[in-house]
């Protein structure tokens, strides 16, 4: 699994950027850039981004990022504690500072186009294994993880519902009623406390998926399809595969749109909303960050080049703008599919 899962999201990784290329031919490609971890394993960083200078850039991504990494290591006490609440098969002693090996695999990318109109996406899909100190065969637990979501600036229906009914349609061949629990995770878990709204319109979010009972997933949704490790793998290459079908049509449907100042302004508002989670917040960037020898460069790609804070904004207060319609919907998550 662990050979077949690095070589799935290799290919997706190249497919994704080939099509973000394809799509502005006249841009910078991606940075492609390959890197060794001392503590075993590696990663390929591909970035865009353009060069700074006081001419405004035309391409269509401002930033992005693709990315993967397929690394082993040993797992810090810390990081064994946190993870034991959804894995119960880790043996973990308060009082031992042992630490586990681990073999972790994943795709991560986040796109942020230049057009207020255009939403940034983010997606990720992971497999991860701990095995025992003393025998390296034994593996003590594994799970998948990942999903993607969608953070637009200016609400578009047809758009959250195209991305949604994607998803939907890559869960629906997996089990009934996936898709309603992975939904209602992603509003849960991509949501800012302190402002008392959601990252974004949401999409698909899942996580610890292995062949034991999942609190989050009734049995009676896997009844005819039950977990084995080909399974969840199938459903993680489903969603995989729907991301670009799920956003590409987007992003060429609103890259070219006219766009004005106060606009752009409200964009980087939104784009400081989305750093505020991404640190404060995320479980994904945390656990990074406490990972020995972590590539800090490649965990904080997802952050925006350009973001705004101001204090007591009062974009987004009238509840009938453009913007106020956005935060409604932030505040109150909707179905879409």
């Amino acid at each position: 699994m662990r050979d077949r899962f690095a070589d799935y999201i290799t290919g997706l990784q190249d497919t994704i950027i080939t099509a973000l290329e394809q799509l502005d031919p006249n841009a910078p490609p991606f940075f492609r850039d390959r890197w060794d971890r001392p503590e075993g394993g590696y990663g390929i960083s591909s970035v865009f981004s353009v060069p700074f200078s006081s001419t405004p850039a035309t391409t269509i991504l401002e930033k992005a990022g693709v990315n993967i990494s397929v690394i082993h290591g040993s797992l810090p006490p810390a990081a064994v504690k946190q993870m034991r609440a959804d894995h119960a098969s880790l043996p973990y002693d308060p009082d031992s500072q042992e630490s586990l090996p681990f073999f972790a695999a994943g795709l991560s990318l986040v796109i942020h186009p230049r057009n207020p109109h255009a939403p940034t996406v983010h997606a990720n899909y992971r497999y991860f294994e701990v095995t025992h100190p003393s025998e390296p065969s034994k593996v003590l637990a594994w799970w998948f993880g990942g999903g993607s979501d969608l953070t637009p600036s200016y609400l578009y229906a047809d758009d959250a519902r195209h991305f949604h009914e994607k998803l939907k349609a890559a869960c629906d061949a997996h089990g009934a009623a996936l898709y309603t629990h992975f939904k209602v995770w992603c509003d849960e878990y991509f949501f800012i406390p302190h402002r008392g709204e959601a990252r974004g319109i949401g999409g698909l979010f899942f996580d610890d998926l292995c062949d034991a009972p999942h609190k989050r997933i009734p049995d009676a949704s896997l009844a005819d399809r039950p977990w084995t490790p080909e399974s969840i793998f199938a459903f993680v290459r489903a969603a995989g595969d729907a991301f670009l079908p799920s956003y590409l049509p987007i992003l060429q449907r609103r890259a070219s749109a006219e766009s004005t100042d106060a606009q752009r302004r409200w964009q980087l508002l939104r784009r400081g909303r989305y750093v505020e989670f991404n640190l404060v917040h995320d479980r994904g960037t945390k656990f990074g960050l406490m990972t020995p020898g972590a590539r800090i460069e490649s965990i904080l790609m997802s952050l925006p080049e350009t973001a705004r804070w101001e204090y007591r904004s009062e974009i987004g207060a009238n509840a009938e703008s453009e913007e106020g319609e956005l935060l409604d919907v932030l505040r109150k998550p909707r179905a879409w599919a």
